[in-house]
């Protein structure tokens, strides 16, 4: 029987086999970990199956706007809130709130102009003086925009590098103040990916929209801004 004996030239031999080796279990470790980062990086809402969008249009309101707030914060939620620029020049605090607490802000343009019904230069003016105006509080320039009515075309499209977005879930909060009504209406008819309109410039619909949280997170819900909804 032959006997293998590690002296000092066989060593010498063997090491490169064995620097190799250890290379590669060292580079499989590696790629290893780096594809639980990636998958880990993944957002967080891939992985429910219920997942809904909460918007405000028409505001900031002050008061109502900021009860809204405290409400969302309480109850860890992210909202979208497309804000009119004439509304926001008095109430920067409000916007600077909203992006402390980490939701999305959006365009609704500067006086609720239908922008399909102006000139295109008079349409643009109504979106660039919003944007401006979010940016000096913010920092960030809005990247989507609601606009008033739903009204987009193919003209608006060309010359307004922005995401619309518009919605699944009509509450017509503006048009009732029954805070049951608007609260049962979501509950009965929202759906996974779906975009819920709403104002927080009225009492009962800041009462509605709190409400409308509680019920849908009891039934499994998580709430995203649009941004995140739309990337999904």
């Amino acid at each position: 029987m032959q006997i293998f004996y590690w002296n000092k030239h066989t060593l010498e031999k063997c090491f490169p086999y064995f620097l190799t080796t250890i290379l590669l279990v060292v580079t499989v470790v590696l790629l290893s970990r780096e594809e639980k980062t990636q998958k880990a990086s993944v957002p967080a809402m891939a992985c429910y199956e219920k997942v809904v969008a909460l918007t405000f249009d028409d505001g900031p309101g002050y008061k109502t706007t900021m009860r809204l707030l405290e409400g969302l914060e309480e109850r860890d939620v992210r909202a979208t809130f497309f804000l009119l620029g004439e509304k926001i020049e008095e109430r920067t605090e409000v916007v600077e709130k909203m992006q402390e607490d980490g939701h999305l802000i959006g365009n609704h343009s500067y006086s609720h102009v239908q922008l399909d019904s102006v000139n295109v230069a008079c349409a643009l003016e109504e979106v660039e003086k919003t944007n401006r105006i979010i940016e000096e509080i913010t920092g960030e320039r809005p990247v989507y925009i609601r606009p008033p009515y739903g009204s987009w075309n193919a003209s608006l499209e060309e010359k307004i590098d922005m995401t619309p977005v518009l919605w699944t879930v009509d509450t017509s909060d503006w048009n009732t103040r029954d805070v049951n009504r608007i609260v049962e209406y979501v509950v009965n008819e929202v759906e996974s990916g779906d975009v819920i309109l709403m104002h927080d410039i009225y009492d009962t619909s800041v009462a509605a929209a709190l409400e409308i949280v509680d019920r849908l997170k009891n039934q499994g819900f998580i709430f995203v801004t649009v941004d995140e909804l739309l990337i999904e």
